[in-house]
């Protein structure tokens, strides 16, 4: 039952090579958005890296490619730094992080998730000023809710999250297994999608007023922008009542997203923006004005995040420098790509931004 919902197949190097040589004689394959290219995306488990073979079949040859993020110091740095003494705020990111007892990947209980919660709870009382949580999506493993008042709210979410935790709102997107059996994946009304929820106020269930979306924090000198890019990862329509109205509706979503953030990114009085999706920042290589609009920005700071992936690093996504971007989709709820755990942002008094993970031990999480 597994193996339905797996999305990352795992390859040698050797075979890599293979399919990336096959496929770069497509001179046109870097103009087609990814549900138009055979995919060979393939992510070595233990430690999350994009090849760039990989990359190469996906994306044309390697001197059309931007860089991937080094491995530095800095990111280790981040991870044992102290926090700030003197803060406007702090929020948390988590992402791809709601188990399921019946089907999921190789984390084989929910052991990690809760993990990974109770450690989000520790850090909050620790810094005594988290703001909000971003949730970049795959909140409920494998097939989404059905309703506003779908049980899994409950059994997924409240009873794995300190109450501390959801009393603050969770500013949250869409993953591709959240549209499953989700009415939003077949209906044009958002009304009807069952994580849509305007109210900031109702902490009952996450905040997301519309698919694509953004909010003003003008105390924290910052905007959050939110976009739902489900198409740039070929969600997973198959599994909805009407998977071509799906298909449909997600390619429009997607263009909508863009629209936003790039909108926003030109408009926005705000010094730094976190930017945030499903999906981390090699998935959305085939928008090159979208990844200039991310790093070449001189209006604010960005901070980037995004899932899919179910690890924490800094090293398997396209580089947004001089800002900053993370994949943070180690929330335990389906599988082990990587480091698991989440990010935590902190907004200086003078109004930068320091983010860095923070980690659990991997026996708690995968299986081998």
């Amino acid at each position: 039952m597994a193996a339905q919902y797996a999305t990352i197949r795992q390859e040698s190097k050797e075979e890599l090579e293979e399919t990336a040589e096959s496929l770069l004689g497509e001179v046109d394959s870097a103009q087609r958005p990814p549900w138009q290219r055979r995919s060979v995306f393939a992510i070595t488990t233990g430690a999350g890296l994009l090849t760039m073979a990989a990359a190469a079949a996906l994306y044309g040859p390697p001197s059309t490619l931007l860089q991937a993020q080094p491995a530095s110091g800095a990111t280790e740095l981040f991870r044992k730094r102290e926090p700030l003494t003197k803060r406007k705020g702090s929020f948390i990111v988590i992402g791809d992080w709601g188990w399921d007892d019946a089907v999921h990947g190789n984390t084989a209980s929910r052991t990690c998730q809760q993990t990974i919660a109770e450690k989000m709870a520790e850090k909050q009382r620790e810094l005594g000023d988290v703001k909000f949580v971003v949730n970049v999506g795959d909140s409920f493993y494998p097939d989404g809710v059905t309703s506003k008042d779908d049980p899994q709210w409950q059994t997924k979410w409240r009873d794995v999250y300190d109450e501390p935790l959801r009393s603050i709102p969770w500013y949250s997107v869409y993953g591709n297994h959240d549209y499953h059996h989700d009415p939003c994946a077949w209906s044009d009304d958002e009304a009807a999608c069952a994580q849509v929820n305007a109210d900031v106020n109702d902490l009952s269930r996450f905040y997301m007023p519309s698919l694509n979306w953004f909010k003003e924090h003008p105390e924290l000198e910052l905007e959050v922008v939110a976009m739902d890019l489900n198409t740039v990862g070929a969600a997973d329509c198959q599994y909805s009542q009407n998977p071509q109205k799906c298909r449909e509706l997600l390619q429009v979503r997607t263009e909508e997203g863009f629209k936003l953030f790039l909108e926003r990114a030109q408009s926005s009085s705000a010094k730094n923006l976190l930017v945030f999706s499903h999906y981390p920042t090699d998935f959305i290589q085939w928008r090159p004005d979208v990844l200039s609009a991310l790093s070449n920005n001189s209006q604010h700071h960005i901070e980037y995040f995004g899932g899919h992936r179910h690890g924490v690093d800094q090293t398997s996504t396209v580089s947004t420098a001089p800002n900053n971007n993370w994949v943070v989709g180690g929330g335990g709820g389906w599988g082990c790509d990587g480091d698991m755990g989440f990010v935590v942002g902190e907004i200086g008094e003078d109004d930068t931004i320091k983010t860095y993970s923070v980690l659990v031990d991997p026996a708690v999480c995968c299986t081998r």
